[in-house]
This record gives structure tokens, sequence and C-alpha cells, in this order.
């Protein structure tokens, strides 16, 4: 057993019906837009109340000329330990199709993938994945989460991930706070750098900060990537729960 019940974290629950929606650029060119919606009521997988999280993201302009993306990405995310129970995704990428569900079994540390892709019919494959493992949409979540005001600059956080069908650790690095200019306002933000392995898409392994926004809410405000065909950013335009709205 890879441990016996949940872990309970202490932090500001997440509204339920929040919603993000972003611009992404390349430069002066609009590239692709995303939304993220929690959803309204809380769900139930294993047992457990979660959140609904949805991810939508679809090229824009010309972009979509050259690649033509709608992409849904989704978790059930544990409302008290905020690790998925099941991750589903639809990739939608100019021909190319995949869908994807991930089942989690947090508490044996088993995971259950059954994929369809345009290419091959249903499979189901079984893996392990270490304790409190994320998906790509949780850990983004999980990251708002964590008390930085006690945290040094330069902290390395270790966050257990599983996606592509393999286990790893994601690694992110506290940069401090600044301030930070956006379409919705002006914010003190925490400021986040993942490191990347070494790939022929980004520019070295600190290619990537993510401002969050340094408030009740912790709002993902903007991601700065430096890739090797130029920098691109993804930017906030709008965001809106149950007491505030900016836009």
């Amino acid at each position: 057993m890879v441990g016996d019940d949940y872990r309970v974290l202490k932090y500001n629950k997440f509204e339920l019906g929040e919603t993000m929606k972003y611009s992404c650029h390349y430069g002066f060119i609009s590239a692709a837009e995303a939304t993220i919606t929690l959803d309204k009521q809380l769900h139930t997988i294993n047992n457990r109340p979660c959140y609904k999280v949805d991810i939508l993201g679809k090229t824009t302009g010309a972009f979509r000329l050259g690649m033509k993306v709608d992409d849904l990405w989704q978790s059930y995310v544990d409302c008290e330990a905020v690790v998925p129970h099941r991750f589903y995704r639809s990739v939608k990428e100019n021909k190319y199709r995949k869908v994807e569900t991930v089942y989690f079994d947090q508490l044996s540390g088993k995971t259950v993938v059954k994929s369809t892709t345009n290419q091959n019919p249903e499979k189901t494959e079984y893996f392990t994945a270490p304790k409190n493992a994320q998906d790509m949409v949780s850990g983004y979540y999980y990251l708002r989460t964590i008390d930085y005001n006690s945290m040094a600059k330069g902290t390395m956080i270790t966050v257990p991930a599983f996606f592509e069908n393999e286990s790893y650790s994601f690694k992110v690095r506290y940069l401090g706070k600044e301030k930070i200019k956006t379409k919705v306002g002006t914010f003190t933000a925490i400021v986040l750098q993942p490191s990347m392995p070494e790939n022929d898409l980004f520019d070295g392994k600190d290619a990537i900060k993510c401002w969050i926004s340094d408030d009740l809410y912790r709002v993902p405000l903007k991601v700065r990537a430096e890739m090797l065909i130029g920098g691109i950013e993804l930017e906030i335009t709008s965001y809106k729960n149950n007491r505030v709205v900016w836009k």
C-alpha cells in the first residue's frame, strides 16, 4: 500500500464556478486562447468530493491555418487532498486525434489508462504512480495551495506526477514576488520557474516563468516560455468567481 489515508491540505478552498480566460501570443501575433472552468457543483469520485476542472484550448487567427488545435483537458480533483481521481483529455490537432482517460487509485498507487487514437483502437494499460501523484491539470491547482510567504527565494518544490504513462518528479523553483501589469489589473505576483528537462522545444531548463496573484484567490496571471523559435506568452484576459470579476 502506498498510504492508508488521504492527506488533508489546509488552504483557501477554490471557488466553485471560477472561470479564467487567457490569450496566447507569439510576439505580436495572437496564437491561441484558453478557458479554465471549475464546475459550479462538486462531484463524487472514489467516494470523495471533487472539483471538476475543464481546460479548453484552441489556436486562433493565422496560427489556426497552420496548426488547428481544439483540445479539452479535464480533471476531477480531490477537495481535501488536491490530487486527481480521474483525468481526461480529448486532443484534436490537425488530423491527429486522441482520447484518453486515466483512473487514479491514490491509496494503492495504481493507475489505469484507457486511450484511443485515429491510428490505434482502444487499449487499456496498467501502471504504478507515486503517492499524491498529480496530473497536468491538478498539479496546477496544487501549486495554488502552497504557502509561499514562509518560503525562501530559490526553494525548489518537488511535485510527484503521472502523465503520458510515466511517473516523474516535477520540479518548480520559487523565485520570490514582483509587481506585474496585466490586462485585468496590476498585481503583486508569486513567481515560479518550472525546471524543464532537455528537449527540442524549450530554450533551456529555465525557459518557463509563471506568475500567480499573491492574494486570496491565487490566480495564474501569466506564463512566459522561451522557445527555440522565440518567446510565447500566455496572459489572463478575464477572471470571475462568486465574489469578484476582473476584465
